[in-house]
């Protein structure tokens, strides 16, 4: 049986070992698109913070541990898929063939269409070639302006920050991770940045980039002009599926997957950040771009590639986020469900914060700030779908209880399954 693995993240990786494990005869290869060898991408904002050398961020740092496995870990570019004869075409013309195909692509960043994007002096971050760009051109006091604060534009910050980065962040939306946070939290997170000596400029963002010498003047949408010696754009992130086109894959805001990380070609499974699937919580396709979800799928895929008929659970939407020290997450449909209730406390001076969100006596989404000890709590009751019966009262009147309603339930729910249990014979 021949695996071929698109990708070498996280996912990639993943399903490779397991499927190593599962089909000790297969031939397994990984497609390596950047050519750096595998490494994890959360790794780099610790490298741009100076926690951790480049070798840190290797997904295994044994050398030999691929060649020990079996696994030819081969560089190269997917540039074409052909269903019909199971071949993928590279951008440098090789050609490899397939029983059995992982697109496991991740995402791509995506650009902004402003004049100046293509200068010099304009940095992305997202790949460890990056990471190096930026730190080769950071020094304490050199202007960066970041375009973008949604989760890598924020778990950068610390890293800029560290290096002495006199930093401004642009906001197009206004708010900081928007897409993870509600307003009162967002702002929360703003004011916190803006003590620790970042300038957040919100509803605006760049119209244009110019060269000023050995340095750049960006143009906002407001009027302003800011001197910058590097322009960091971090707007937004997008799976990987370009090279796709014309195979006849299914592709909505990902590649479409059933239950079993199957596509709706033959022997073409995808999973991780490039992959929608059904989410636990509300049972819609999404595609849930975070680490632990992107493991999860790839061993489900590998599994299902290997022969078997292994059910994919569902993804949940998880974020925890270290902004400058500040620890924030958010946990399922955090943003709540059409006919269901909300509530909401804050502590601005502490910087604390929490929301919950119900469907009935259910919680079905939260996001937080400053609740570092019991995350895990929040994900407990959000990932099992357990009634509340009358802690949903309790919380709505004080959500701080979360972590006294989730033992409780938990002890209920123990009960409940051992008073069914078939006595011993």
């Amino acid at each position: 049986m021949k695996h071929l693995i698109i990708g070498a993240g996280a996912a990639g990786v993943t399903a490779a070992e397991e499927l190593r494990r599962l089909d000790p005869t297969a031939t397994i290869t990984v497609l390596d698109g950047e050519g750096e060898g595998p490494y994890s991408r959360m790794a780099i904002p610790y490298l741009l913070a100076n926690e951790i050398p480049e070798d840190g961020t290797r997904m295994r740092h044994d050398p030999a541990h691929y060649r020990a496995s079996r696994i030819d870990i081969q560089k190269g570019r997917a540039a074409r898929l052909d269903p019909s004869v199971r071949t993928v075409r590279l951008e440098d013309g090789r050609l490899l063939e397939y029983d059995r195909l992982l697109v496991a692509t991740g995402s791509v960043p995506t650009r902004e269409r402003i004049e100046g994007i293509d200068l010099p002096g304009v940095h992305t971050c997202w790949t460890l070639e990056d990471a190096r760009r930026l730190i080769a051109a950071i020094r304490p006091g050199t202007r960066v302006v970041q375009m973008g604060a949604g989760f890598v534009g924020c778990i950068i910050i610390k890293g800029l920050v560290s290096r002495g980065a006199d930093l401004t962040i642009l906001i197009r939306s206004g708010r900081m991770v928007s897409r993870m946070m509600p307003p009162k939290a967002s702002e929360m997170m703003a004011n916190w940045c803006e003590q620790r000596g970042v300038r957040i400029l919100g509803k605006t963002q760049a119209s244009r980039i110019d060269k000023d010498g050995d340095a750049l003047k960006v143009t906002l949408t407001s009027g302003e002009v800011l001197p910058a010696d590097i322009y960091l754009s971090v707007v937004g992130v997008k799976p990987g599926t370009d090279f796709l086109a014309g195979s006849g894959i299914a592709i909505e805001n990902g590649i479409i997957v059933d239950d079993h990380m199957a596509t709706n070609l033959p022997g073409v499974f995808a999973a991780g950040d490039v992959a929608e699937a059904r989410d636990r919580v509300s049972g819609k396709p999404l595609v849930n771009a975070i680490q632990p979800n992107a493991v999860e799928q790839a061993r489900i895929a590998a599994a299902n590639m290997a022969g078997g008929r292994t059910p994919f659970p569902g993804s949940l939407a998880m974020n925890v986020l270290d902004t400058l020290g500040l620890i924030s997450g958010s946990f399922g449909q955090w943003w709540g469900v059409e006919g269901g209730e909300g509530v909401e406390f804050a502590d601005e001076q502490a910087f604390k914060y929490l929301s919950l969100q119900f469907d009935g006596d259910v919680l079905v989404g939260a996001s937080c700030i400053g609740f570092t000890e019991n995350l895990g709590a929040l994900h407990g009751l959000i990932q099992g779908k357990v009634p509340l019966g009358e802690w949903k009262a309790q919380l709505m009147g004080d959500p701080c209880l979360f972590m006294d309603a989730y033992l409780a339930t938990m002890r209920h729910e123990h009960a409940v399954r051992g008073a069914g249990a078939m006595p011993a014979r």
